[in-house]
């Protein structure tokens, strides 16, 4: 597989156009894993205006958390009751059918264009045991207080700002719950390849929110693009290109859409990554005969040879703490994964389950390595703890690829063949969770989960 990608590389020729919105937006499906996840009460936002609501904020909450893997939330037809402020909520009736927790809310229209959103975040069960109130420790004296609302906030948004808003809503419930950081203002980049024979450029780089929502095409292509990789402040997008017949890296700013040419060395310029500071880019580049990984500090462009071996070295990527990279080489015989220390150069394998092992990534608490592990000749998504080496597989497809892991280690984003398509799904790192996302019109591939963006 990595001599095919390396083909690939050296064929691949793509065509700036400006940017425009892409025809074949992703639909999400939901496959497994959603009876195990922790039950949640998302009642509708009471609205009071004058105008349509420009957006269903509950709605893009609800289904934030439960393709998330970790809720399950009520449907409407299940909820005991419809509150929109705490001292409404009967605690009895959501705590009767299983529910410990419940989100409600409001949205009031002000004047120029603004909106007032509301929130609260309830725990059931902690608002039986004391009545709703309890007392607390205030300024020095005793005071009825009611900490079983576990988060609330206002905030006053336009029109444009409902389904960040949105997100923004579901990253404090999921942090409040789970303890960790919620992945949902976050976005995706991937390469759609249509029919050449109803599309004159069938080839599309385009990048969406993490749910396929807001789908913009930055660029159009007759031939292959790809390897997108962001850049730490989720403001720009490294990718392979090839124009005058050699392939080439750029880096373009997904907001100006203005690009700059990184590499145009003889021969393989492939895989592009950023490091985690922004700093350099490491890549794959045979300028010097074989493919070895480089990289490059992109101030000054200088560039530092990482690896020398006559096997071909690829699929870089980065550490977390930026001292280091994990790459795929085919050294020990078949491709394995390696990490190599960027200051003394020493070298270390680190798979040895299955036939091989491709396209890893550390996740970002540094705990588990994700790769394409392939095993019986079937390719899958696994997941290797970096303490102990035990590797658990976390796909049932035969052939996945390209994983890309969510910025707080939560999901995998990975390319895979589903009904004779090329799809993208997700998983969750303990396997549980598994969603498709298709898109309407081609062949999704080659996905890059970006980092947070606030």
């Amino acid at each position: 597989m990595i001599r095919l990608r390396v083909v690939k590389c050296l064929i691949t020729v793509a065509i700036f156009v400006s940017a425009s919105f892409a025809q074949a937006k992703l639909e999400l499906l939901i496959t497994e894993g959603v009876n195990n996840a922790r039950p949640i009460g998302v009642v509708p936002f009471s609205w009071n205006g004058d105008t349509v609501l420009p957006e269903n904020i509950s709605d893009v909450i609800t289904n934030n958390l439960l393709r998330s893997g970790k809720f399950n939330p009520v449907s409407l037809s299940d909820m005991p009751q419809f509150p929109t402020q705490e001292d409404e909520v009967d605690f009895d009736a959501w705590a009767a059918i299983g529910i410990d927790t419940v989100l409600v809310g409001k949205i009031e229209q002000r004047s120029n264009g603004q909106y007032e959103v509301s929130f609260e975040l309830i725990d059931v069960l902690r608002a039986q045991a004391t009545g709703g109130e309890s007392k607390g420790l205030q300024d020095g004296k005793l005071v009825l207080t009611k900490d079983h609302i576990v988060e609330a906030r206002q905030k006053l948004i336009n029109t444009a700002d409902f389904r960040q808003y949105a997100h923004i809503i579901s990253d404090v419930v999921y942090e409040a719950l789970i303890g960790e950081r919620g992945a949902f203002l976050t976005r995706i980049a991937y390469v759609i390849v249509r029919d050449r024979k109803t599309v004159e450029l069938p080839f599309q780089l385009v990048i969406a929110d993490y749910d396929g929502a807001n789908e913009t095409r930055l660029l159009s292509s007759p031939e292959p693009l790809m390897s997108p990789a962001w850049s730490p402040d989720g403001n720009k997008l490294a990718y392979v290109s090839f124009e005058n017949k050699k392939a080439q890296i750029f880096i373009q700013d997904i907001y100006t859409t203005q690009r700059t040419l990184v590499t145009d060395f003889p021969g393989i310029n492939g895989s592009p990554t950023f490091s985690p500071d922004g700093k350099k880019l490491a890549m794959v580049l045979s300028k010097d005969g074989n493919p070895e990984i480089y990289v490059m500090d992109l101030a000054s462009r200088a560039l530092d040879r990482i690896t020398r071996n006559r096997a071909i070295d690829t699929e870089p990527s980065w550490a977390p703490d930026g001292k280091s990279l994990i790459f795929s080489s085919e050294r020990g015989g078949k491709p394995q994964i390696y990490q190599v220390d960027l200051g003394t150069k020493r070298t270390q394998r680190l798979t040895f389950q299955g036939e091989m092992n491709l396209g890893a990534s550390i996740t970002p608490d540094n705990a588990n390595l994700v790769v394409v592990n392939r095993t019986q000749g079937d390719y899958h998504i696994a997941r290797q703890n970096l303490q102990n080496g035990n590797m658990l597989v976390l796909t049932k497809t035969f052939l996945d690829e390209s994983p890309s892991i969510a910025p707080n280690g939560s999901m995998i984003i990975y390319s895979t063949m589903h009904e004779g398509e090329q799809v993208l799904s997700l998983v969750s790192l303990d396997g549980r969770f598994k969603a498709l996302l298709p898109a309407a019109d081609g062949q999704v591939k080659s996905p890059s989960w970006s980092p947070f963006l606030l």
